[in-house]
Protein backbone atom coordinates (compact mmCIF):
# COMPACT_ATOMS: atom_id res chain seq x y z
CA UNK A 1 0.00 0.00 0.00
CA UNK A 2 2.68 2.43 1.04
CA UNK A 3 4.85 1.93 -2.42
CA UNK A 4 1.83 2.25 -4.43
CA UNK A 5 0.84 5.73 -2.81
CA UNK A 6 4.21 6.34 -3.64
CA UNK A 7 4.28 5.65 -7.13
CA UNK A 8 1.77 8.92 -7.77
CA UNK A 9 3.29 11.02 -5.63
CA UNK A 10 7.54 10.26 -7.02
CA UNK A 11 5.45 10.50 -10.44
CA UNK A 12 4.37 13.93 -9.60
CA UNK A 13 7.82 15.35 -8.56
CA UNK A 14 9.59 14.03 -11.47
CA UNK A 15 6.69 15.54 -13.44
CA UNK A 16 7.71 18.47 -12.03
CA UNK A 17 11.29 19.10 -12.13
CA UNK A 18 11.23 17.95 -15.79
CA UNK A 19 8.60 21.04 -16.34
CA UNK A 20 11.15 22.96 -14.56
CA UNK A 21 13.87 21.89 -16.45
CA UNK A 22 11.74 22.58 -19.66
CA UNK A 23 11.63 26.20 -18.15
CA UNK A 24 14.89 27.05 -17.51
CA UNK A 25 15.88 25.84 -21.28
CA UNK A 26 13.23 28.11 -22.63
CA UNK A 27 14.04 31.14 -20.74
CA UNK A 28 17.51 30.84 -21.44
CA UNK A 29 17.45 30.24 -24.90
CA UNK A 30 15.12 34.07 -24.78
CA UNK A 31 17.82 35.57 -23.04
CA UNK A 32 19.84 34.42 -25.42
CA UNK A 33 18.28 35.56 -28.03
CA UNK A 34 17.14 38.83 -26.97
CA UNK A 35 20.75 39.64 -26.28
CA UNK A 36 22.24 38.99 -29.75
CA UNK A 37 18.62 40.50 -31.67
CA UNK A 38 19.71 42.73 -34.45
CA UNK A 39 23.21 42.04 -33.32
CA UNK A 40 26.09 41.15 -36.34
CA UNK A 41 28.50 39.89 -34.50
CA UNK A 42 26.68 38.03 -31.94
CA UNK A 43 28.91 36.07 -29.80
CA UNK A 44 32.04 37.86 -30.83
CA UNK A 45 31.05 40.81 -28.73
CA UNK A 46 30.97 38.44 -25.34
CA UNK A 47 35.32 38.08 -25.85
CA UNK A 48 35.74 41.64 -27.44
CA UNK A 49 35.17 42.74 -24.16
CA UNK A 50 37.37 41.51 -21.88
CA UNK A 51 39.92 41.12 -24.81
CA UNK A 52 39.54 44.86 -25.39
CA UNK A 53 40.22 45.58 -22.01
CA UNK A 54 43.49 42.94 -21.97
CA UNK A 55 44.59 45.67 -24.25
CA UNK A 56 44.28 48.71 -22.82
CA UNK A 57 46.01 47.30 -19.39
CA UNK A 58 48.64 45.50 -21.12
CA UNK A 59 49.57 48.99 -22.80
CA UNK A 60 48.97 50.81 -19.55
CA UNK A 61 50.72 48.47 -16.87
CA UNK A 62 53.50 46.31 -19.24
CA UNK A 63 54.29 48.98 -22.14
CA UNK A 64 54.08 52.29 -20.39
CA UNK A 65 54.94 51.19 -16.56
CA UNK A 66 56.45 48.19 -17.15
CA UNK A 67 54.81 46.12 -14.86
CA UNK A 68 57.26 42.86 -13.90
CA UNK A 69 54.82 40.29 -14.82
CA UNK A 70 55.60 37.32 -17.21
CA UNK A 71 53.45 36.68 -20.45
CA UNK A 72 51.31 39.66 -19.15
CA UNK A 73 48.46 39.61 -21.73
CA UNK A 74 47.80 35.51 -20.33
CA UNK A 75 47.73 36.90 -17.02
CA UNK A 76 45.13 39.52 -17.67
CA UNK A 77 43.10 36.88 -19.97
CA UNK A 78 43.15 34.01 -17.38
CA UNK A 79 42.01 36.94 -14.87
CA UNK A 80 39.14 38.76 -17.14
CA UNK A 81 37.21 36.05 -18.93
CA UNK A 82 36.21 34.65 -15.23
CA UNK A 83 35.52 38.51 -13.92
CA UNK A 84 33.35 39.23 -16.70
CA UNK A 85 30.96 36.48 -16.60
CA UNK A 86 30.37 37.39 -12.87
CA UNK A 87 30.15 41.19 -13.61
CA UNK A 88 28.04 40.79 -16.37
CA UNK A 89 25.28 38.44 -14.13
CA UNK A 90 25.46 40.47 -11.02
CA UNK A 91 25.05 43.56 -12.74
CA UNK A 92 22.07 42.10 -15.13
CA UNK A 93 20.33 40.60 -12.28
CA UNK A 94 19.26 43.64 -10.90
CA UNK A 95 16.44 43.71 -13.91
CA UNK A 96 15.84 40.08 -13.80
CA UNK A 97 12.52 40.34 -11.98
CA UNK A 98 11.51 43.65 -12.96
CA UNK A 99 12.69 42.89 -16.65
CA UNK A 100 10.06 39.70 -16.76
CA UNK A 101 7.17 41.49 -15.20
CA UNK A 102 4.85 39.48 -17.43
CA UNK A 103 6.34 36.36 -16.46
CA UNK A 104 6.11 36.95 -12.78
CA UNK A 105 2.53 38.04 -12.61
CA UNK A 106 0.95 35.66 -14.61
CA UNK A 107 2.82 32.04 -14.63
CA UNK A 108 2.83 30.21 -11.45
CA UNK A 109 6.49 28.70 -11.31
CA UNK A 110 9.04 29.36 -8.77
CA UNK A 111 10.42 33.16 -9.70
CA UNK A 112 14.01 32.02 -8.78
CA UNK A 113 14.42 30.10 -12.05
CA UNK A 114 14.19 33.86 -13.64
CA UNK A 115 18.08 35.04 -11.96
CA UNK A 116 19.35 31.48 -12.89
CA UNK A 117 18.96 31.67 -16.17
CA UNK A 118 20.58 34.55 -16.28
CA UNK A 119 23.63 33.33 -14.73
CA UNK A 120 23.38 30.06 -16.93
CA UNK A 121 23.24 32.42 -20.25
CA UNK A 122 26.71 33.94 -19.00
CA UNK A 123 27.95 31.29 -17.86
CA UNK A 124 27.39 29.81 -21.78
CA UNK A 125 29.42 32.96 -23.09
CA UNK A 126 32.04 31.96 -19.98
CA UNK A 127 32.31 28.46 -21.56
CA UNK A 128 32.62 29.90 -25.07
CA UNK A 129 35.51 31.92 -24.13
CA UNK A 130 37.83 28.84 -22.80
CA UNK A 131 38.51 28.02 -26.86
CA UNK A 132 40.40 31.51 -26.66
CA UNK A 133 41.82 31.36 -23.45
CA UNK A 134 43.90 27.92 -24.80
CA UNK A 135 44.38 29.95 -27.92
CA UNK A 136 46.42 32.52 -26.29
CA UNK A 137 48.57 29.65 -24.48
CA UNK A 138 49.22 28.06 -27.59
CA UNK A 139 50.73 30.93 -28.78
CA UNK A 140 52.86 31.82 -25.67
CA UNK A 141 53.96 28.10 -26.36
CA UNK A 142 52.14 26.99 -23.51
CA UNK A 143 48.27 24.75 -23.54
CA UNK A 144 45.52 22.69 -21.33
CA UNK A 145 47.07 20.80 -18.16
CA UNK A 146 44.87 17.49 -17.54
CA UNK A 147 43.88 19.38 -14.24
CA UNK A 148 41.48 21.57 -16.13
CA UNK A 149 39.08 17.86 -16.35
CA UNK A 150 38.62 18.34 -12.54
CA UNK A 151 39.79 21.66 -12.23
CA UNK A 152 37.78 23.67 -14.80
CA UNK A 153 34.02 22.01 -13.51
CA UNK A 154 35.03 22.53 -9.98
CA UNK A 155 35.84 26.05 -10.26
CA UNK A 156 32.66 26.91 -12.68
CA UNK A 157 30.13 25.42 -10.02
CA UNK A 158 32.12 27.15 -7.11
CA UNK A 159 31.77 30.56 -9.46
CA UNK A 160 28.36 29.69 -10.09
CA UNK A 161 27.08 29.19 -6.94
CA UNK A 162 28.59 32.43 -5.72
CA UNK A 163 27.17 34.65 -8.70
CA UNK A 164 23.67 33.01 -8.26
CA UNK A 165 23.41 33.67 -4.97
CA UNK A 166 24.42 37.06 -5.08
CA UNK A 167 22.24 37.45 -8.03
CA UNK A 168 18.99 36.30 -6.13
CA UNK A 169 19.76 38.89 -3.69
CA UNK A 170 19.89 41.93 -6.12
CA UNK A 171 17.17 40.89 -8.11
CA UNK A 172 15.06 40.54 -5.12
CA UNK A 173 15.90 43.72 -3.48
CA UNK A 174 16.11 45.60 -6.70
CA UNK A 175 12.00 45.06 -6.85
CA UNK A 176 11.85 47.29 -3.61
CA UNK A 177 14.80 49.63 -4.30
CA UNK A 178 15.12 50.88 -7.64
CA UNK A 179 18.36 52.42 -7.02
CA UNK A 180 20.02 49.28 -6.11
CA UNK A 181 20.91 48.51 -9.75
CA UNK A 182 23.17 51.21 -9.91
CA UNK A 183 24.83 50.75 -6.29
CA UNK A 184 25.69 47.04 -7.37
CA UNK A 185 27.31 48.65 -10.78
CA UNK A 186 29.45 51.10 -8.75
CA UNK A 187 30.49 48.22 -6.27
CA UNK A 188 31.39 45.80 -8.85
CA UNK A 189 33.53 48.35 -10.55
CA UNK A 190 35.46 49.42 -6.97
CA UNK A 191 35.88 45.64 -6.43
CA UNK A 192 37.63 45.19 -9.77
CA UNK A 193 40.58 47.44 -8.56
CA UNK A 194 40.72 45.99 -5.26
CA UNK A 195 40.57 42.22 -6.54
CA UNK A 196 43.94 41.20 -8.42
CA UNK A 197 43.24 40.48 -11.66
CA UNK A 198 45.83 43.66 -13.21
CA UNK A 199 48.50 43.15 -10.76
CA UNK A 200 49.29 39.90 -8.80
CA UNK A 201 48.32 39.12 -5.17
CA UNK A 202 52.13 38.88 -4.78
CA UNK A 203 52.34 43.07 -5.15
CA UNK A 204 49.93 43.37 -2.25
CA UNK A 205 52.07 45.34 0.73
CA UNK A 206 52.87 43.63 3.98
CA UNK A 207 50.21 43.75 6.34
CA UNK A 208 47.40 43.97 3.67
CA UNK A 209 47.60 40.37 2.05
CA UNK A 210 44.89 39.31 4.79
CA UNK A 211 42.73 41.26 2.72
CA UNK A 212 42.94 39.00 -0.22
CA UNK A 213 40.98 35.74 1.78
CA UNK A 214 38.28 38.54 2.75
CA UNK A 215 37.08 38.93 -1.09
CA UNK A 216 35.83 36.50 -2.49
CA UNK A 217 36.63 38.04 -6.51
CA UNK A 218 40.34 37.43 -5.48
CA UNK A 219 40.52 34.02 -4.08
CA UNK A 220 38.31 33.03 -7.57
CA UNK A 221 40.29 34.82 -9.36
CA UNK A 222 43.62 33.72 -8.13
CA UNK A 223 42.31 29.92 -8.18
CA UNK A 224 41.62 30.25 -11.97
CA UNK A 225 44.84 32.11 -12.76
CA UNK A 226 46.92 29.07 -11.70
CA UNK A 227 44.68 26.77 -13.13
CA UNK A 228 44.71 27.94 -16.26
CA UNK A 229 48.50 29.21 -16.27
CA UNK A 230 49.98 26.95 -14.30
CA UNK A 231 48.25 23.67 -14.52
CA UNK A 232 47.66 23.27 -10.78
CA UNK A 233 44.56 23.48 -8.74
CA UNK A 234 44.54 25.86 -5.72
CA UNK A 235 42.99 23.94 -3.45
CA UNK A 236 42.56 26.94 -0.20
CA UNK A 237 41.22 29.47 -2.65
CA UNK A 238 38.67 26.93 -4.07
CA UNK A 239 37.44 26.17 -0.89
CA UNK A 240 37.45 30.00 0.19
CA UNK A 241 35.39 30.65 -3.11
CA UNK A 242 32.94 27.47 -2.14
CA UNK A 243 32.81 28.69 1.02
CA UNK A 244 31.96 32.26 -0.06
CA UNK A 245 29.40 31.03 -2.42
CA UNK A 246 27.90 28.77 -0.03
CA UNK A 247 27.47 31.48 2.15
CA UNK A 248 25.79 34.02 -0.39
CA UNK A 249 23.26 31.58 -1.68
CA UNK A 250 21.78 31.52 1.39
CA UNK A 251 21.73 34.75 2.27
CA UNK A 252 20.17 35.28 -1.66
CA UNK A 253 18.09 32.77 -0.78
CA UNK A 254 16.74 33.94 2.48
CA UNK A 255 16.52 37.48 0.38
CA UNK A 256 14.14 36.01 -1.90
CA UNK A 257 12.20 34.11 0.76
CA UNK A 258 11.28 36.98 2.07
CA UNK A 259 10.62 39.07 -0.49
CA UNK A 260 8.75 36.78 -3.42
CA UNK A 261 5.51 37.47 -1.74
CA UNK A 262 5.24 40.93 -3.14
CA UNK A 263 6.89 40.55 -6.50
CA UNK A 264 3.71 40.13 -8.59
CA UNK A 265 2.24 44.04 -6.28
CA UNK A 266 5.22 45.95 -7.18
CA UNK A 267 6.77 44.92 -10.88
Amino acid sequence: MLRTGLRPRVASHLHRLGYYRDLVAVLTQKELKVRYKGSFLGYLWSIANPLAFALVFFVVFKVVMRVGIPDYPLFLIAGLFPWHWFQNSVNGSANAFIGNASLVKKLNFPRLIIPLTGVLDDLIHFLLSIPVIVFFLLLYGKGPAASWLYGVPLLILAQFILIYGIALAVSSINVFFRDLERLVALLTMLLFYVTPIIYSETMIPQGFEALVTLNPLATLTIAWRRLLLDGSLDLASLLWTAAYGVAALGIGALVYRTTKARFAEVV
